[in-house]
């Protein structure tokens, strides 16, 4: 419990370190919530400062994810019940930094790095491509984020053993509690866009 507890902190307070809004302030001199969504993530730098700035705010929000869970998972030991809170951790503290006063980013980025740490490359590589494709097809981008995520899910029920990194048996139940509290996370982010139908972008109307 002790070890849980521990690293869910350090999880929750790597997550809430705002590369983003730094990269923007720092690097960029500007404010990255004065662009697009307001939102302090990787895509208001690449309206802000471009591709390559915008690339590294986006490995850094993922890293912060990946790297405590990814030593609490494979280091520590932490492959029980006891992964849910320390996974979600980073995720929850980037969404809510304190140092942003508990306004933070959507967490597309650090959810991507949570996911690496668990299964490496299969998660990361579907939700990625299913995201890229939904991003094209339908207008907000909250939808986008929620189908990725259902294809995710079908990929976690459809094979569970493909993410057995280590003792994981059986791998479902633990990453579905993992799921399910990442998809309520970016939900209730994405709430905006969720509170209106899904519709095709433009260009896809005939």
């Amino acid at each position: 419990m002790f070890d849980m507890l521990v690293w869910t902190v350090i999880g929750f307070a790597a997550g809430a370190l705002p590369f983003s809004v730094w990269i923007g302030r720092f690097a960029l001199k500007k404010d990255i919530t004065q662009f697009g969504d307001a939102n302090p993530g990787a895509t208001n730098v690449l309206r802000a400062g471009g591709r390559g700035w915008a690339a590294a705010a986006l490995a850094l929000d993922a890293l912060k994810a990946a790297i405590p869970i990814s030593l609490a998972y494979y280091i520590v030991g932490i492959d029980d019940w006891r992964l849910v809170p320390v996974a979600l951790a980073p995720v929850y503290g980037h969404a809510f930094s304190p140092l942003l006063r508990f306004h933070g980013g959507k967490a597309v980025a650090a959810t991507l790095g949570m996911w690496i740490a668990l299964t490496l490359w299969t998660a990361p590589t579907l939700g990625g491509l299913s995201l890229l494709g939904f991003t094209k097809l339908v207008g907000a981008n909250g939808w986008a984020v929620l189908f990725a995520n259902l294809v995710l899910l079908l990929y976690l029920l459809a094979a569970p053993t493909a993410l057995d990194f280590r003792h994981l048996q059986p791998a479902t139940p633990l990453l579905l509690a993992i799921w399910a509290g990442n998809v309520a996370l970016l939900s209730f982010r994405h709430r905006a866009d969720l509170a209106h139908p899904p519709a095709l972008r433009r260009r896809l109307h005939p």
